[in-house]
């Protein structure tokens, strides 16, 4: 079975236990490690894995091949995207108007946050957005050649690094505003699969991993960009958590509030949300 995730520590925590052949019945795995632009772009495609990680943002190009499972994916309160800037953050929202931004990806979730945050804070608007991988943001703030960026991930950890500063916490915006948990990764499934099946995989796995978590240390440190061990558990105690096990109701309806208010400003194309949202099986 072929499978693209992302090499970050949530994934590869995750997926250790079914890519070494540790969940009794699961079938080998042919994995594609990639940037969740990537994989955004192959779960658009005809030709994509049968299983993948992508945003939830990315969804509405992917239904007509794929369907959402119900495990897997990363949902959370306090892990979401920061703004980051050279300057102070008390300078405020409007020191972006005209400004260049870096992103990870125009189909991510924290895409999605950014501009409906910015329609609300940032008179006129940004200027000029810059896809980098998310690992070239930081640099490129730092370094002068954008004048923030849109991180994600491990980043929350390391942007002081860099001589950075946060200028706005989108999850912390979004939780603030909806009362809802921050939709991020989603897991997909081509519709012609056995989705129960997959989805009872995918759960064995992460249930194998927090039951023996020092197994899978090496194949998490082996794919995780030079971070050190300490930041690698701190991104997994963030990013693997209720949600990773089964989306739920609460999952459900962040899902449908982050779709509904993208789609109403021309920011992802309308879906139907109850084929989306159609197989909740546990």
């Amino acid at each position: 079975m072929k499978i693209a995730f992302s090499p970050c520590p949530n994934d590869t925590f995750i997926f250790h236990a079914w890519v070494h052949g540790l969940i009794p019945g699961a079938p080998q795995l042919d994995v594609t490690y990639a940037d969740i632009d990537i994989t955004n772009t192959l779960a658009a495609g005809s030709n994509g894995p049968d299983v993948v990680k992508i945003s939830y943002a990315a969804l509405p190009w992917a239904l007509s091949e794929y369907a959402l499972l119900p495990c897997g994916g990363a949902l959370g309160r306090g892990c979401g995207p920061l703004v980051l800037t050279k300057t102070s953050g008390a300078a405020g929202p409007a020191v972006l108007s005209g400004r260049r931004v870096a992103v990870p990806s125009e189909r991510s979730t924290a895409y999605l946050l950014f501009r409906l945050w910015a329609a609300q804070n940032i008179p006129g608007g940004v200027g000029e957005i810059v896809v980098l991988p998310f690992n070239e943001i930081m640099p490129a703030v730092r370094d002068g050649q954008v004048d923030a960026g849109l991180v994600i991930h491990e980043a929350r950890f390391t942007y002081p690094l860099y001589g950075l500063s946060q200028l706005v916490d989108l999850g912390s915006w979004w939780e603030a505003d909806t009362n809802l948990p921050i939709p991020l990764g989603a897991i997909v499934a081509r519709r012609s699969l056995n989705q129960p099946e997959i989805s009872y995989w995918i759960r064995a796995s992460l249930r194998y991993a927090w039951a023996h978590p020092q197994e899978s240390r090496e194949y998490v440190m082996s794919h995780a960009q030079e971070l050190s061990y300490e930041v690698a558990q701190a991104h997994i105690k963030l990013y693997v958590n209720d949600f990773s096990e089964n989306i739920g109701d609460t999952g459900y309806r962040a899902i449908a509030s982050l779709l509904t208010r993208a789609a109403q400003v021309g920011l992802v194309p309308k879906v139907d949300l109850e084929p989306l949202l159609e197989y909740k099986g546990v």
